[in-house]
């Protein structure tokens, strides 16, 4: 399953600028995602991070991954949020980077479901550059009525 960045947005709430996933590339057996992101160098947080030595903030690559989870997880129930669902950030463990990302770089971004029990998700991730490992977590996601 492909998605394009104007389909993206049925199955994610976000929105500009705070949408950070360009295209899912593929989704296999409801049990992995393979998303990307494009570094624009008008990306709004690197006027300040950092100014003459732009750098893409660790904590929006988290939000990147967080999201490609949160598609899948919409794709894996069956579910969008316009059916009065959201899913939610509910964790992040076991973060580690290990090179940074600048304007330019298109990134990879990988996640697993792990498990699933009474709507909280847990995912394995990655984000890539270039086929070299720039971060990894484990995210938790929760499925919530919207209100």
């Amino acid at each position: 399953m492909k998605i394009k960045k104007e389909d993206i947005k049925k199955y994610l709430p976000h929105r500009e600028p705070f949408l950070f996933i360009d295209e899912v590339i593929a989704i296999k057996e409801n049990k992995e995602i393979h998303a990307t992101k494009f570094i624009s160098e008008d990306e709004y947080f690197l006027k300040g991070h950092f100014p003459n030595n732009p750098i893409f903030p660790g904590v929006i690559i988290i939000e990147a991954l967080g999201q490609a989870s949160g598609i899948l997880g919409f794709v894996s129930m069956n579910k969008t949020p316009e059916e009065g669902s959201i899913y939610v950030l509910a964790g992040v463990d076991k973060v580690r980077f290990r090179k940074r990302v600048r304007p330019g770089d298109n990134i990879d971004l990988i996640c697993k479901v792990v498990s699933e029990k009474r709507g909280i998700w847990k995912f394995d991730c990655k984000a890539e550059l270039n086929n070299e490992l720039i971060c990894t977590a484990t995210i938790l996601c929760a499925d919530r009525k919207a209100k």
